[in-house]
């Protein structure tokens, strides 16, 4: 596949973390942002992976071109694994990431969930294991064949947020190893140990053993 990689997000801050991941194999990406009118696909699957393949797949066959796709999100151990493939719209119709984070922490304060660990050093107390979870899938509709990959970041569910960058449940997910939540690392340090940047990182590796 030496034509460009379609990423298959509107997502400007993952089309970067994605070009940069490639231009040392040679390859170049563009985003379903050149493609306006390109309708949204559906995600419907019950796993990560599902999801991965189901926008790959989609874009893929549409195009006829190679697709990288992505699914993400985050399982709770205190609730059963939730959200999970639901994480984007956990609160419902028009979920944002402020409207998530705090249906999150509602959950689990019903459910009166406290983790073992001690409180952190202000007192904040770690309310349940955590793990955000992405699944990379790179679809060839010349071959019809995927590539797959999957990355983990394991963590805690801190009761209150903490820190100003980053998106999603970031500023809840509290890092035992760096002593700081997920929105209190710098970009380069999230790339560095995120689920996202770990499934890039096996990708990127898995395309490189098989030029």
């Amino acid at each position: 596949m030496t034509q460009p990689i379609l990423i298959a997000t509107k997502n400007e801050g993952k089309v970067k973390e994605f070009a940069h991941a490639f231009a040392k194999l040679g390859r170049t990406v563009v985003s379903l942002n050149e493609y306006p009118a390109f309708p949204d696909i559906v995600e419907d699957g019950d796993t990560f992976s599902a999801n991965a393949r189901i926008k790959a797949k989609a874009a893929g066959d549409a195009f006829q071109v190679p697709v990288l796709a992505d699914d993400s999100g985050l399982r709770v151990a205190a609730l059963g694994g939730a959200p999970g493939v639901y994480s984007a719209r956990y609160s419902g119709e028009g979920a944002t990431d402020a409207s998530n984070n705090a249906k999150l922490l509602e959950e689990l304060k019903r459910l009166n969930a406290t983790d073992a660990a001690e409180p952190l050093a202000d007192g904040t107390r770690l309310l349940s294991p955590a793990q955000f979870v992405c699944v990379l899938a790179l679809y060839d509709p010349a071959t019809g064949e995927f590539m797959e990959s999957e990355g983990t970041v394991d963590g805690f569910i801190a009761e209150r947020p903490r820190g100003e960058g980053g998106f999603g449940y970031d500023p809840l997910f509290w890092l035992p190893q760096l002593s700081r939540s997920m929105a209190e690392l710098s970009k380069e340090e999230k790339q560095a140990i995120s689920h996202r940047g770990n499934a890039l990182a096996k990708l990127v590796e898995k395309l490189e053993t098989n030029e």
